[in-house]
């Protein structure tokens, strides 16, 4: 199933910046084959359901390699089984 997903992870107990830790999780979405773009609060991600959640994993080990010891994650995900509708045409349809 293709979704759009809205991703934010926040590293926990890491300090007051986490800023170094984004980097990290930006380099493993942008070594992915999902479309992804940053905002400020977070990145959407469009593809299958299941790469996308693969892709969170790969995230969450990232972490896990640089000593992370607590992750807060928000997610959500939208669907449209009628038509194809990438994230571009979603925000065209309100520009």
């Amino acid at each position: 199933m293709k979704v759009v997903a809205d991703l934010c992870i926040v590293p926990m107990a890491v300090g007051p910046s986490v800023s170094s830790y984004v980097k990290e999780i930006k380099a493993v979405i942008d070594a992915s084959p999902l479309h992804a773009e940053m905002h400020a609060n977070g990145t959407n991600i469009e593809g299958e359901l299941g790469d996308i959640c693969q892709l969170i994993e790969q995230c969450e080990a990232r972490l896990s390699e640089l000593g992370v010891q607590r992750v807060f994650y928000t997610m959500t995900f939208g669907s449209r089984r009628d038509k194809q509708q990438s994230m571009a045409d979603k925000l065209n349809a309100v520009l």
